[in-house]
């Protein structure tokens, strides 16, 4: 009798820790139950105006500024979301840059800050090179690595004769270089050779002839009384 009691709760047993397991692994990978706190929502918790920060490097000088007419801070990813940002990045013996556009992005670590709409980078003109403009609509930067990038098309004007149009770029400011990566296309003209100066001719001076006095020959007059041919008078008697 006993022997066949352990028969029937043997599987009873087994059956019973199989639902246990199945119950623990359904409960495992269920997504966890929406909180109703609030924190899972996209809404920021505060809201500045005229935003403005700076950071400064090792040697206490200005890195970069960042400027905003409107900043909207976001505590469920720690994101910021930025209206008409203005970020100006200094470098010491390299020109000052700055990037501007209608929205903007800064990651939760502040590592890299995303510009969109009517994106425009200036780098003024400094040593033997003319001012560089950059115009797109996308622009991702990391400003400890003074790193620039997109893959949206991009316009690049150097000085007032050379364009460059691409899609896709990498800018290291750092290195100062620039890479392109598709469909590019330049125009460049020559500037105009400015015209040289023509050296005055020099005035000649006008030869003066000296005129020699022609000398004039006295001519004698022979008196009649004293001329040879002259008759003499006759006597009459």
């Amino acid at each position: 009798m006993q022997g066949r009691t352990n028969t029937i709760l043997f599987p009873l047993a087994v059956l019973g820790l199989l639902a246990l397991i199945t119950l623990w692994i359904d409960r495992t990978v269920q997504p966890p139950e929406p909180r109703v706190d609030g924190t899972t929502r996209h809404d920021p918790d505060y809201i500045l105006n005229n935003f403005v920060t700076t950071k400064t490097d090792a040697t206490g000088a200005i890195s970069h500024i960042l400027k905003a007419s409107e900043m909207r801070h976001y505590p469920d990813d720690d994101s910021t979301e930025l209206t008409n940002p203005h970020f100006t990045q200094f470098g010491v013996g390299k020109p000052t840059t700055t990037i501007e556009g209608k929205r903007g992005h800064v990651s939760s670590k502040g590592d890299v800050v995303e510009f969109r709409d009517d994106v425009r980078v200036v780098r003024p003109a400094f040593a033997d090179r003319p001012e560089m403009t950059l115009t797109t609509q996308y622009l991702r930067v990391e400003p400890d690595k003074e790193i620039a990038s997109t893959d949206q098309p991009v316009v690049i004007t150097q000085g007032p004769k050379s364009v460059v149009h691409a899609v896709g770029m990498y800018y290291d400011k750092k290195n100062q270089t620039i890479q392109l990566n598709k469909r590019v296309r330049s125009h460049y003209e020559r500037p105009a050779a400015k015209p040289q100066a023509s050296k005055p001719k020099a005035a000649s001076k006008p030869r003066q002839a000296a005129a020699k006095p022609a000398a004039s020959k006295a001519s004698k007059s022979t008196p009649a009384g004293n001329s040879k041919n002259a008759k003499q008078p006759t006597k009459t008697k």
